[in-house]
């Protein structure tokens, strides 16, 4: 049984735009090992649909991972009934009810308080005045550390993330990273100190009440940190660019042709958040005549999924009238993103909503340029309005 085919990139190029080459892949080699990334890729929406839910074969538990050598094993990198046990602890916090009558006036209240410190500028960039203070304000109160400053919270998450991402193994970005870690474990530590309330839905207080080690619960609000803070933030910045780069697609959400979640949902497929999710080959296998073998590192795609030319009419176009229900943007299998209806509501329902209602002038300053495939956003959006 032969083993996935050779399929050479240039890093960089793939940082700046994964797009193109995601594209080749899926063309030429839709299974493939990538050496410079040392894993194999899979880059077919139905292939990863059928894949991540093969827990036995495709293993979430990757304990020389980045993740859990930098955060600790969280319930991310478990699977099964621990990764059951730790879903069904956080539940509380982020079940589609608790979003709505407890975290999404705090989401609106953030957003407010953002919004009133840029309206007296007439220029502003999305990505670091807006759409970083409002997550970092809503990821205190879901984590319960509200002793963090907003400022902070974001430092945190972004440090993680370069550590998560750090596969040449930069030792600044490691040194950075741990520091980041630490100051979440000193913040915890405060706030255990301090006490819950009885109705405190927190994300530190439910598990701690449910009974998780303190080990588990700081490994669980490192992971709430590192995917609730960057991943939203790019994705309220890039919303808001597209849809003033589609100003035909911007009045029909305005007039109500088009919803909120509509095009929400249709830029997370266009421009995935989150691009990849890793897993660890656990025991051997064949698919589509490929070979698996254990300990291999296999990376889905999710990125490259949502622009597939099978599952998508208009795979490469931004069009939210386009059918998007085969997107796997929050995954596929049983590691289906738990923060997926906090993250709508903060997006959809609140800061994107409320933006176009203050600023209804709002127009794009000057070009915007996106990163990343594992993590992709844009860098800065600068917009401007008139008062």
């Amino acid at each position: 049984m032969p083993q996935p085919p050779v399929f050479e990139i240039d890093p960089n190029v793939f940082h700046d735009d994964p797009y193109p080459i995601l594209k080749r892949m899926r063309a030429q080699a839709p299974i493939a090992f990538v050496p410079a990334l040392n894993a194999i890729l899979i880059t077919q929406c139905d292939d990863i649909f059928t894949l991540e839910k093969q827990i036995d074969v495709f293993s979430s538990d990757q304990p020389d991972g980045l993740m859990t050598k930098l955060m600790g094993q969280n319930m991310m990198r478990k699977d099964g009934n621990e990764h059951l046990a730790e879903r069904k602890a956080i539940f509380p916090t982020v079940s589609p009810k608790t979003v709505q009558n407890v975290w999404k006036k705090a989401f609106q209240q953030a957003t407010i308080a953002v919004l009133d410190r840029i309206a007296p500028n007439t220029i502003t960039d999305l990505v670091t005045d807006f759409a970083m203070p409002v997550l970092a304000e809503a990821l205190k109160e879901m984590t319960g550390l509200v002793n963090m400053s907003w400022q902070e919270m974001d430092r945190v998450s972004q440090g993680m993330i370069d550590g998560c991402a750090n596969y040449s193994a930069d030792p600044q970005v490691e040194a950075r990273c741990n520091d980041c870690t630490t100051s979440i474990d000193r913040h915890i530590d405060q706030r255990i100190a301090s006490g819950f309330l009885e109705e405190d839905l927190s994300l530190l207080a439910v598990q701690l009440r449910a009974g998780l080690s303190l080990e588990q619960t700081r490994a669980n609000i490192k992971l709430a940190i590192s995917g609730g803070q960057n991943e939203p933030r790019d994705a309220i910045a890039g919303l808001v660019w597209a849809l003033l780069k589609h100003p035909n697609h911007l009045a029909d959400l305005l007039g109500g042709a088009l919803s909120q979640l509509q095009v929400f949902e249709e830029y997370c497929r266009w421009i995935s958040p989150i691009g990849m999710s890793p897993r660890r080959v656990a025991k051997a296998y064949s698919y589509k005549d490929i070979q698996f073998y254990p300990e291999q590192r296999v990376f889905f795609m999710f990125g490259s999924g949502n622009r597939d030319e099978e599952a998508f009419e208009k795979p490469d176009v931004f069009d939210p009238y386009q059918d998007s229900s085969k997107a796997i943007t929050f995954g596929a299998g049983p590691h289906f993103c738990a923060g997926a209806w906090a993250s709508k509501c903060l997006i959809a329902e609140v800061a994107i909503p409320m933006l176009f209602s203050r600023f209804a002038s709002l127009k794009i300053a000057s070009p915007v340029e996106f990163s990343g495939w594992a993590f992709r956003g844009p860098t800065s959006v600068p917009v401007l309005w008139q008062k």
